[in-house]
């Protein structure tokens, strides 16, 4: 349960407060009232350096007396000229996380005052809520003991509390929720979460959220021709699917938003077959799939006036005698021919299908998200994601979005010349080129089936998998780009147009 409160911090009959402060070298001026309360705790710990607010650092005080709340975190967010919505979201998360590893805690929450200045009210209690959505989930999801608990209540202290706050509230929540879901889908392991799996699981959120649900199988994509996928299949002894996932919140628009995401649930490379240590994490290479169709589950959920469908592909690519092979050709639904000389670029293949029929079942605007490449990784690190925009208007709506969020992109290039080295003696193109630029490469072989329509490539191949636990998030799924995602389809413009036949 989650409340808003107007209350003092210091009164709440909570077992811990949070209060985030900024970097100070003495005591913040809005914080010695606080600290008169205390008998002078904070200015003391201040004036010894244990704690000077730098960013996701904490510091308790426990079984205090002179307060309501039985105990006080520390929690710095760093200098306020550098803050962004995630630095204060890792903040808060870091503090949150010491505390939940019992559980029927109640917390309150508050932002000091200089934190606050130049963030609203609801932005502040949105993030809040987020923030104790998420902080529950870690990579244990296959532990028989949780190691983390929810808290039995949240209160978020604030001074002018607007008047919807309560939509705020459960916007948080719902964005929490879907970060949450995206993190624990990944994190199960290949064995379980299969593509027959990821199918039951966006049957549930559609049944859940009122979204419109189809499923093609093998039989049904074959009669769509949908070659490139099945070639990628073939080696698996488990069934491709093609999942559409749709939320139909403005009906009158011609704009028919569509979010692709790559769903290989595991990724041995095939007969291009990967090392063991690259092979370990290769249980995340659905989670592009696993990203759109958490946004529209969070879509629907938020009845936002937008018209919005997740295609996902959903393979194996695995070794068997059935696997397809380094120079096989390969015929796309699109007609186009594809010299094979990598299994391992499979993702892609997957994609080239899946795009194509989703503009061809009426899709105006389309995003794909995969974990597509290593070179995107090597090109940016493990906490950017790159962005290959075929549109102009497109990426910009996408970049504006990650910025209100706080996540990272950053805009490739796509040059011609690319093309080039995707050129086949055998047939109409080749699915990698050379070593340099393959995440290049890769976004321009993307671009062969997407035509005119308005199309942005996110590949999120480092910032959706932590290699190493951080204070604010466990190894594994991170759920990165689901809030960019919810965010562009909230700023999305409203039209009302007739929607076309």
């Amino acid at each position: 349960m989650i409340r808003i409160t107007t209350d003092s911090a210091v009164s709440l009959e909570v077992d811990w407060l949070v209060l985030l402060s900024g970097a100070h070298e003495s005591l913040p001026a809005d914080l010695r009232q606080t600290d008169q309360q205390l008998n002078g705790k904070l200015g003391s710990i201040w004036s010894r350096n244990e704690f000077a607010g730098d960013y996701c650092k904490t510091l308790s005080l426990r079984q205090l007396t002179e307060i309501s709340p039985v105990n006080l975190l520390l929690a710095g967010i760093g200098q306020t000229e550098e803050l962004s919505a995630e630095r204060l979201r890792r903040s808060l998360l870091t503090a949150l996380r010491k505390i939940n590893k019992q559980p029927g805690l109640r917390i309150g929450v508050r932002f000091a005052d200089h934190v606050a200045v130049g963030w609203s009210a609801s932005t502040l209690i949105e993030l809040a809520a987020d923030c104790a959505t998420v902080a529950v989930v870690d990579a244990g999801v296959h532990k028989q003991k949780p190691s983390r608990f929810d808290f039995k209540e949240v209160h978020i202290a604030v001074d002018q509390p607007p008047v919807d706050a309560d939509e705020h509230v459960k916007s948080g929540r719902t964005i929490g929720s879907a970060v949450s879901g995206t993190r624990c889908l990944v994190n199960y392991s290949a064995y379980q979460m299969t593509p027959e799996r990821m199918v039951e699981e966006a049957r549930e959120l559609a049944n859940q959220c009122d979204l419109e649900f189809q499923v093609l199988d093998a039989a049904d994509l074959a009669r769509e021709n949908m070659n490139a996928m099945l070639a990628v299949a073939q080696g698996s002894d488990r069934t491709p699917s093609l999942v559409r996932l749709s939320w139909r919140g403005n009906p009158t628009s011609s704009d028919e938003i569509g979010l692709a995401g790559k769903g290989v649930t595991f990724d041995s490379g095939g007969l291009s077959i990967k090392p063991t240590e690259s092979m370990v994490a290769m249980k995340s290479d659905m989670a592009g799939a696993a990203t759109v169709m958490e946004a529209v589950g969070a879509a629907a959920s938020l009845r936002l006036p937008v018209n919005v469908t997740a295609w996902l592909g959903l393979v194996e690519n695995m070794i068997s005698g059935q696997s397809y092979r380094p120079g096989d050709v390969v015929t796309a639904r699109t007609g186009t021919t594809i010299e094979v000389q990598n299994t391992d670029a499979e993702g892609r293949l997957v994609l080239a299908d899946v795009l194509s029929y989703a503009i061809d079942h009426g899709t105006t605007h389309l995003i794909d998200l995969a974990t597509l490449t290593g070179a995107c990784v090597v090109a940016l690190g493990e906490e950017i994601t790159g962005m290959f925009g075929g549109c102009d208007e497109l990426s910009g709506r996408i970049e504006q979005a990650a910025t209100n969020t706080g996540e990272y992109v950053w805009p490739m290039p796509m040059h011609a010349h690319f093309d080039e080295l995707l050129k086949s003696d055998v047939a109409d193109c080749r699915n990698v080129g050379p070593r340099w630029g393959g995440a290049v490469t890769a976004a321009c072989f993307l671009r062969k089936f997407v035509g005119t329509t308005p199309w942005v490539h996110l590949d999120i191949a480092g910032p959706s998998w932590a290699n190493t636990s951080a204070a604010w998030c466990d190894s594994g799924g991170t759920g990165a780009m689901v809030r960019t995602l919810i965010q562009l389809l909230r700023q999305w413009p409203v039209q009302s147009q007739p929607a076309r036949h």
